[in-house]
Parts: structure tokens; sequence; C-alpha cells
């Protein structure tokens, strides 16, 4: 059992909240379980409204530069108003769905560097609203994205990074207004390649696959992005030999350096 503390206090003598995740692995698709503990003060006070959600950080470009973000993609209302008497104490448990484009987290038992995504609770009272700190959440790869990223790794490629980046990749089923890219080092059989970035787009029957391949300059060229995308279903992904498939757009595209 996952215990994190918000350590919310809304005003003196006012009330503390405290939220337990009852499991902190999930996958998209998924349900995270929990409960939010509402603790009174030292004073009565009138609750609003309560609710938790789901948090990323995500980067976005601006006219000055990049930014980091946070959106809320996610949200569920456990209660409305109630009053809230001194030194009273309420528990509202919770199963917050984890939508399908949710980004993954965690790959291999190791987390992605770059990625902050979790849970926020959301306290309004007396006209006010406190909102405690990010308790991030291991958002673990669905079967088929496994079994892409796995793909990857047979053929050489390591992991650089991940991001979020705010705005929508064109021609993909994407509804949330962010998207993440995993970037993975080129291994030295694709000559012709800096790096690759992959990003899924799932739903519940199916994801969109877009890779955007860093190629090399050359000597009298300059570097360049080459994109190819594709869908594997979610339920039939085993029937496909992903390495070689995703070998075809590689070693066409990086096989070789361009040195003219």
């Amino acid at each position: 059992m996952g215990f994190k503390k918000l350590l919310a206090s809304l005003g003196a003598g006012g009330a503390s909240v405290e939220t337990v995740l009852f499991e902190e692995n999930v996958v998209p698709g998924g349900v995270v379980h929990g409960e939010v503990r509402i603790q009174g003060g030292s004073v009565d006070q009138e609750i609003q409204g309560l609710s938790v959600g789901l948090q990323a950080v995500v980067e976005v470009e601006t006219s000055e530069g990049e930014r980091k973000e946070n959106i809320e993609f996610a949200k569920q209302k456990l209660g409305g108003e109630f009053a809230l008497q001194a030194g009273a104490a309420h528990t509202v448990p919770f199963g917050l769905e984890i939508p399908w484009e949710t980004p993954i987290t965690y790959f291999l038992n190791t987390r992605l560097r770059g990625m902050q995504v979790g849970i926020t609770t959301e306290l309004a009272i007396a006209r006010a609203v406190d909102s405690g700190d990010l308790d991030p959440v291991n958002v673990h790869p669905l079967p088929a994205q496994q079994a892409i990223l796995d793909a990857f790794g047979h053929l050489g490629f390591r992991f650089k990074n991940a991001d979020l980046e705010r705005g929508h990749i064109r021609g993909t089923r994407q509804t949330l207004p962010f998207y993440q890219e995993i970037e993975l080092y080129a291994p030295q059989q694709y000559r012709g390649l800096n790096q690759v970035e992959v990003s899924f787009v799932a739903d519940g029957n199916a994801m969109d696959v877009v890779l955007e391949m860093d190629k090399k300059p050359g000597l009298f060229t300059e570097g360049s992005d080459t994109y190819r995308s594709f869908q594997v279903g979610l339920h039939d992904f085993q029937s496909t030999d992903w390495a070689a498939y995703l070998n075809q757009w590689l070693a066409e595209v990086g096989g070789k350096r361009n040195w003219f």
C-alpha cells in the first residue's frame, strides 16, 4: 500500500488532507484505486467540493522559448458540499480511470527520466481551493507498447530520454492536448541515424505508432527528420515480428550515411 501525504492545510486551524493509493502501478486504460482522508481542524468548516485528477508536466513552445506547464487530463469529482466539524475525520474512496493516452512513466523497472505524471487532490473550502503535491504513479506500457519497445531493444536501441509536448500529432487518434516522445539512441548498424523518437497514441482497440528518425548530416547536407507511422491492434499484435518490421524502415532511412 502506498501512502502519499499531501500535507494540505487550509488556513490556521483548518482541515488537512491525506491521499492513499492502494496500488501505484497502473497501465493506460486501467484504474487507480485509493482514498482521500480529510481531518477536521480546530474550527468547523464548509467543504464545497473534493476531486482527484491526473496531472502531467508538459513542455510548451512559446515565442519566448520553452516553458513547462501543469496540465490536468483526467478528473473525478468525489463529493459536493458538506459540513466538516472540528476534529471530525472523513474517508472518501475513489477509482480514477487512467486514459488510454496516458504517457508511460515506468519501463524495465526504471522510472523514465523526464516524466512527471501523478495524482492530484483538490479540496475546495470557504471559497478557496487547495491542491496537494503531485503523487507520482508508475504507468507501465500496454502489452502492445511493450512489444514495440522490446523490438527496438532487440535491434540495439538504448533509452535516452522522454518528454511530453503540448500539441497534436496529425493523422492520429489523439484526444489529449499533449503527446509523449520516447527518445532512443540508434546503434552503430544504423550509421545514418542519430536517434529515433517514438510516440504511442492509443484507444481501447488499437494505437498509432509514430516514429521520428533523426538523420545524421553529410559533408554537404544538413541533418533531417524522417517520419513513419503505423497502426497496431491492442489484441492481435503478437502475430507480427516487430523487430523485422521496424528494421525494414530503419535500414532504409539509416542503414548508410548520406555523405553528399
